[in-house]
């Protein structure tokens, strides 16, 4: 039965769609069975992942809110299974709040499927809201990008209380699985620095391989493909290659 892993950071561009995308790429070369569901109405991932946002029949919208049933919404791509997102997710956070369960919804969708997967990574929104709980709730773990710079460590405290409080009343199961230490820059002290005090406040947790700070990262989504596609010998590439490989570590 698949592990479900919520990419969630309530700071935007700490490279979270980036690292949900290539970490999905890079698992499914190594022949794991990977499903990426896009939670974030930017739909990012799913754009990423090649899929044109204009042309998807039904999306995480659908799935959630018209109960339209996981495998019917799921699209497959050579670079692994995807969940898709549309504009229409921004709406579905005011349509839950009447709804029984509300906080669930997605966990029950993911309920039918996820045997069929070795992991699945739920991209959440970059805010701790109503979606964000839904990702909280349906995951067994969450792994945490954090980029290397200043005010790096910056609301990580508030994404703590908010796993300590869901642990505590809505999911007893959801543990950090990982932390992604991201856009490290090798040049300057300060990388170094945040990357060592990042390993203090997580110890144990921070993922060995480090996402470098790279311009082949930066212009994939641009071509819809993950960079192991896009740059395969790109330093980008190459780390979340090896992230990938500790991930796989963990899961056997």
């Amino acid at each position: 039965m698949g592990k479900i892993i919520a990419v969630v950071n309530q700071k935007g561009g700490v490279g979270k769609t980036t690292s949900a995308v290539n970490l999905t790429a890079a698992l499914n070369e190594l022949e794991l069975r990977v499903l990426l569901c896009d939670f974030d109405p930017q739909a990012n991932a799913t754009s990423g992942m090649g899929l044109d946002k204009r042309k998807i029949k039904y999306s995480a919208y659908d799935v959630t809110i018209n109960e339209v049933p996981m495998e019917d919404a799921v699209v497959h791509t050579e670079y692994g299974d995807v969940l898709p997102s549309s504009s229409d997710l921004a709406g579905a956070a005011v349509e839950l709040i009447g709804a029984d369960h509300r906080e669930r919804q997605l966990e029950k969708a993911l309920f039918r499927i996820k045997e069929k997967y070795d992991i699945i990574f739920i991209d959440c929104p970059p805010s701790l809201e109503l979606l964000t709980l839904n990702g909280l709730c349906a995951a067994d773990g969450i792994l945490v990008p954090v980029q290397c710079e200043y005010f790096a460590l910056e609301g990580l405290s508030d994404l703590m209380s908010t796993l300590r409080m869901v642990k505590k009343r809505l999911n007893p199961r959801l543990e950090i699985f990982g932390v992604a230490l991201t856009m490290f820059d090798g040049r300057t002290n300060f990388s170094t620095q945040v990357a060592q005090e990042v390993r203090k406040h997580f110890p144990g947790k921070v993922f060995t391989a480090v996402i470098p700070r790279n311009i082949r990262l930066a212009e994939a989504p641009s071509h819809g493909v993950p960079v192991t596609v896009y740059d395969r010998g790109s330093r980008g590439a190459a780390a979340y290659r090896a992230m990938a490989e500790e991930i796989k570590e963990k899961l056997i």
